[in-house]
């Protein structure tokens, strides 16, 4: 069962040896961060699951300690997936050797600030494509896997909301965005499965795959939401929530 979730973006900016110079503009995403995964921990989860978006070639399981770099953003920057278990080399196979995608290893980064260690880890990446049905589905099946499970979401809103953002422009973007932040603070599962995927696609709105997982995850749970931070720097949605 569902006991808390945190939701966080993922752009490799959060990460201030990425960010270099800009670092200081997202101090207040990343505290946010900190306190939603907080939140997490408080919760004493027999098990925590991250879940990304993530392309094609990292889509699926990541074990616990797996490792993600942001070598590909210039820094000579890695990290694991939690803390590696004791038996990390033991044959746990494919999963332990694939790199995490770009949205786990930023988790990764903010586990690691946090000095997480209250439960064993897993991470999942997920298809932006992946359809809402199946999103609310894996959900389900991620909340049955122990009596006290958590979740931490990482997850951009769009990438339009202003002329300079990535995805340019788009005058639906805000629109969007605002329904999600609504959905997260109120912790509105039906809100979130309601998202239109075809609408977020447009919109360049990676968190929208993770988000509906989220809400399978949390349908009956009755958890409570609690929105940390919602703001657009470089025109693209970045969202905190903590669920509990």
């Amino acid at each position: 069962m569902l006991v808390a979730a945190a939701v966080c973006p993922c752009p490799p900016l959060l990460v201030p040896e990425v960010a270099a110079g800009a670092a200081p503009e997202l101090d207040a995403a990343r505290a946010a961060c900190t306190d939603a995964i907080g939140v997490l921990a408080a919760s004493r989860p027999d098990r925590l699951v991250v879940v990304g978006p993530a392309e094609q070639q990292d889509r699926g399981p990541h074990v616990q300690g797996a490792r993600g770099s942001f070598r590909g953003f210039g820094v000579d920057l890695d990290v694991l997936l939690g803390e590696a278990p004791a038996d990390a080399g033991a044959g746990t196979g494919e999963a332990t050797e694939r790199p995490l995608p770009v949205s786990l290893a930023v988790a990764g980064w903010l586990l690691g600030r946090t000095e997480w260690s209250a439960a064993p880890l897993e991470g999942l990446g997920v298809g932006e494509p992946l359809a809402p049905e199946r999103c609310i589905q894996v959900g389900g099946e991620i909340a049955a896997r122990a009596d006290r499970v958590a979740l931490l979401v990482m997850g951009d809103a769009s990438a339009c909301r202003t002329l300079k953002a990535p995805g340019y422009l788009d005058e639906r973007a805000a629109g969007f965005d605002a329904d999600v932040a609504r959905a997260l603070a109120a912790a509105d599962v039906a809100a979130l499965k309601a998202l239109d995927a075809e609408l977020a696609q447009e919109l360049k709105a990676a968190g929208r795959a993770p988000w509906q997982v989220l809400a399978g995850a949390a349908d009956g749970a009755g958890l409570r939401g609690e929105l940390l931070f919602d703001d657009a720097p470089y025109g693209v949605g970045y969202l905190v929530a903590a669920w509990s």
